[in-house]
């Protein structure tokens, strides 16, 4: 038994957003949010079509959908790390929210919008929970008075639990996510009839032939951007060890070869953090780099 990798766009939209199995959404949604009431129905606003294979065209990043009270989710799968997808999520929301209006209309029509980002990357720095909601809060009194938008992160690399681990029905629906690609069975803890159907849903063999050269390109898409950020690391490390190298030996024995190979590092380091500016935060470029968060910060202001 062999399955997709729920990570990938096409994957997921095909478990998550797929007309003919609401209840797997329903059942995701309702143990993943803290939600006043439960979802008993929705209606999927871009449902998942089998693809014609072309390359990457056509394929969605996420999932919208309405319940029966007219709240609105959007349930995003992010495998590679943005440097502005806070505020993108906040976007997303706010323009979903008031695109709830035609001009003219009342304001007390408009309805929640609730935002669950799944996400491949640590966004959230100074937090060590895997799951996070962000919440609109009066200060003062710490009361929830503006209730109408929510956004919601599941962060993957902070979530370590094994399979026998695994204790809640939204464990096992990040473990699914997580780890679905290298698994070669359904695990027996996955004992809900909507866990047990993404799980089918997954399998290799129920895939067409056009879905699956969909799911390889966006693979490779997926293993291409995770290398291109590798080779800036290297390049820019190595780039900058030399360019340092190259004038410490021009400044002569004044300041001597030795100096020069300290400073060579230095600009390496610094070459690393610029080509890793536009994909990362400044606390993560400081973990990789070494250099201090102020001296990253300095730097993005520049470019």
């Amino acid at each position: 038994m062999k399955f997709v990798d729920p990570k990938t766009d096409i994957a997921f939209k095909k478990i998550f957003g797929n007309d003919a199995h609401k209840s797997i959404l329903i059942e995701f949604l309702n143990e993943m949010l803290e939600l006043d009431y439960p979802i008993e129905s929705v209606e999927i606003l871009n449902s998942y079509q089998p693809p014609k294979y072309n390359g990457l065209k056509n394929t969605s990043l996420d999932v919208k959908a309405k319940d029966s009270s007219e709240r609105e989710f959007i349930v995003e799968m992010q495998v590679a790390k943005e440097a502005w997808f806070s505020q993108r999520a906040i976007y997303y929301s706010s323009k979903a929210y008031s695109q709830q209006l035609s001009v003219g209309e009342n304001y007390h029509k408009l309805k929640p919008v609730i935002f669950l980002g799944i996400l491949n990357f640590d966004a959230f720095a100074n937090s060590t929970h895997h799951f996070t909601r962000h919440l609109i809060i009066n200060r003062e009194t710490n009361q929830r008075d503006l209730s109408d938008l929510e956004w919601n992160f599941v962060e993957l690399k902070k979530f370590k639990k094994s399979e026998g681990e695994l204790e809640t029905v939204a464990d096992k629906w990040i473990y699914f996510i997580q780890q679905a690609i290298d698994l070669d069975h359904i695990p027996e803890n996955a004992n809900t009839e909507a866990l047990k159907l993404a799980y089918e849903i997954a399998e290799q063999h129920q895939w067409s032939a056009e879905e699956l050269a969909v799911y390889d390109a966006q693979e490779m898409e997926i293993h291409r951007n995770q290398n291109v950020i590798e080779t800036a690391r290297l390049e820019g490390l190595q780039k900058g060890i030399a360019k340092g190298i190259e004038q410490g030996i021009e400044q002569g024995i004044e300041q001597g070869i030795e100096q020069g190979i300290e400073q060579g590092i230095e600009q390496g380091k610094i070459e690393v953090a610029k080509n890793l500016l536009a994909v990362m935060t400044n606390e993560q470029i400081a973990k990789i780099t070494g250099l201090a968060v102020s001296a990253i910060e300095q730097l993005r202001n520049r470019v």
